[in-house]
């Protein structure tokens, strides 16, 4: 089964609505995939997206692959952007800014609720819920300087849009947006764990990677290598150290450490700066652990998580690297912008 990571999608009422990563990245939108699990919820916008002809066959068989309508491909993009994207100094490829994409994100679900009415019934987010986290706390005015016209322009849509459907608070307020000066953004891959004190050893060491799958977005560094961790034996008892190098933003995060699979700690992690880190006492049973194979697991545990693999990450990676400049989003081109004028 594909994983999540590679499959941008949109949830529609009665179905889903799928594409192809390197499609999307690489600036195509050439077909979709339809699968249906509600045929009469699905069959309004259905009929009203591809015409009663094409809708007759793909309820008939519950899927199909259609022709794209590029309004759905940008939408399933920009939803993939808010949870996949690989950012991190290791990689060279910047953050994305929340607020920005809050506003492209409302800004295309807005122009898909015009294409195919019922489409995004209970979808998780509306264009207005998108627009007031975009400008919440100042949010979107202070991200918008490097991309200051575009900005303008889609609030100058959606305030179009609301006033269209008698939303007059938000028509206002998407009309006046402002934005102001530059604010510079700091990306940070800081250094591994500190050196230990006079007296103490390292029972054992290693680094691991983080699975994207199970941490939220936007928080870490999304190279390979950048969880470091240690044993250390000291008088007055054992601890596990974690340290987790590249970090964006503060969240709640957990490191679980395993021994030949079975589980014998938990560190809580605190954001530093650049880096997240951690450390626990162990009880004195857990010293064989210097010994055998030692796994180390940041963010959800739980074995139900579809986990990303290292190839998974890479081929991710390499689909971003390769994105033509001509087809990056708002948010790109502010992170490209604000990244030219810090380096």
């Amino acid at each position: 089964m594909t994983h999540p990571v590679h499959t941008p999608v949109v949830a529609a009422d009665g179905g889903l609505i799928s594409f192809a990563l390197a499609d999307l990245l690489a600036g195509r939108t050439t077909t979709m995939r339809v699968e249906l699990s509600d045929a009469g919820a699905a069959e309004p916008w259905l009929t009203r997206l591809v015409g009663a002809e094409a809708s007759l066959a793909a309820l008939g068989q519950g899927q199909a692959d259609l022709p794209a309508r590029p309004e759905l491909g940008r939408l399933a993009l920009l939803l993939w952007l808010r949870r996949w994207w690989p950012a991190g100094p290791s990689l060279g490829i910047p953050s994305l800014d929340p607020a920005l994409l809050d506003l492209e994100t409302a800004v295309a679900t807005a122009d898909v609720e015009d294409l195919a009415e019922g489409l995004l019934d209970g979808f998780e987010a509306s264009p207005a819920e998108l627009f007031d986290a975009a400008i919440a706390d100042g949010a979107l005015a202070a991200a918008a300087w490097p991309v200051a016209d575009d900005v303008r322009a889609l609030c100058v849509r959606l305030a179009d849009w609301f006033d269209e459907q008698d939303d007059v608070v938000r028509a206002e307020a998407a009309a006046r947006v402002e934005t102001p000066a530059p604010s510079q953004n700091t990306y940070a891959l800081a250094a591994g764990l500190d050196p230990v004190a006079p007296g103490e050893g390292v029972l054992a060491s290693g680094h691991a990677s983080v699975d994207w799958a199970r941490v939220p977005p936007g928080i870490l560094d999304a190279g390979e290598d950048t969880v470091t961790w240690r044993i250390v034996a000291a008088a007055a008892a054992t601890r596990l150290e974690v340290v987790v190098a590249g970090a964006f933003a503060d969240a709640a995060i957990t490191a679980f450490a395993s021994h030949e699979g079975e589980p014998f700690a938990e560190v809580p992690l605190e954001l530093g700066a650049g880096r997240f880190s951690g450390t626990t006492d162990l009880a004195e049973t857990a010293e064989h652990v210097h010994s055998g194979r030692i796994t180390v697991v940041v963010g959800v545990a739980d074995e139900g998580v579809a986990g990303t693999t290292a190839e998974d990450r890479a081929e991710v990676v390499a689909l971003v690297r390769a994105r033509p400049p001509e087809s990056r989003t708002l948010a790109e081109r502010a992170a490209a912008a604000s990244a030219d004028e810090e380096f």
